[in-house]
């Protein structure tokens, strides 16, 4: 259906394999009641999210939120027979928010050892790699570039979402090339195709996205060694105890091994593309 996506389905199914060695490691309760139970008694699910198509994304005439991400709050939403409600927030606030209980979960979260020690995570939904877009007739690229030392040059401008895991990742290698900080991927990419910037860092399938709308233009590459491969997941707040981790856990893994994740990011993806063209 999505040819641009080949690999998608060994990136979930790469997922799946891993769930059974994968396990939560929040702080035990101490009695009372589970968190979910909390969030039942309140009648809502609230879900913090920051927007990354096809990941999450919003209507920004409506503000409704959508993408595989969104759909599975909802859908873990209906499991507790409580109201999904979306918080909008950025991901230069997506693990603080959380801390603070503003609040229950945080959408599409990569995984790294810095973050799991402000928040607990969810096993991965899917997999995700850095990747650089650029403007194919760029001359300062050049041809086929392979690494990060091909492109970390003085005056090479690499743009980023700003607090986001590839701003992290390029901005510890990047040594001469500038690093421009965005608040938005739709503004990094906007600064590619005008050519404030030379080249977009961004999740793969992101890139791809954008690679799919621009094809005359845009192309991308994958830098060996890679920047960093992380799963994405859903963060929780430490509180949480192990039985309600493995709860949601026993959700999602019932999503990714049926194959219905992979549906859902296709149909996240045919929503953005039909958004472009």
């Amino acid at each position: 259906m999505f040819a641009v996506f080949p690999k998608f389905a060994s990136r979930v199914l790469a997922a799946a394999a891993v769930l059974a060695g994968l396990s939560a490691s929040p702080a035990l309760a101490e009695g009372g009641e589970s968190f979910w139970q909390g969030v039942q008694k309140s009648g809502q699910l609230r879900c913090g999210a920051a927007v990354y198509a096809p990941f999450v994304m919003r209507d920004p005439t409506t503000g409704a939120y959508s993408g595989f991400f969104a759909d599975l709050c909802r859908q873990y939403a209906d499991v507790l027979k409580v109201k999904a409600v979306f918080v909008d927030t950025t991901w230069d606030n997506i693990v603080a928010g959380l801390q603070a209980g503003k609040w229950d979960m945080s959408l599409a979260l990569n995984r790294t050892p810095e973050r799991a020690l402000a928040v607990s995570f969810s096993i991965p939904a899917v997999q995700y790699e850095v990747t650089l877009a650029y403007n194919k007739n760029n001359p300062k690229v050049g041809a086929a570039p392979k690494s990060m030392a091909d492109v970390d040059k003085a005056g090479m401008t690499v743009a980023v979402t700003s607090g986001t895991v590839q701003d992290k990742a390029v901005s510890a290698v990047l040594k001469q090339a500038q690093v421009l900080r965005l608040p938005s991927e739709d503004e990094a990419r906007l600064a590619v195709l005008s050519k404030r910037a030379d080249l977009l860092a961004g999740g793969s399938d992101a890139n791809q996205l954008f690679l799919q709308s621009h094809a005359d233009t845009i192309t991308t590459f994958a830098p060996q060694p890679a920047l960093m491969k992380q799963g994405v997941a859903f963060g929780f707040p430490h509180q949480l105890t192990y039985t309600d981790i493995e709860a949601f856990n026993i959700f999602l893994e019932q999503k990714v091994v049926t194959g219905e994740i992979n549906a859902m990011f296709e149909k996240s993806v045919d929503e953005v593309l039909k958004g472009i063209h």
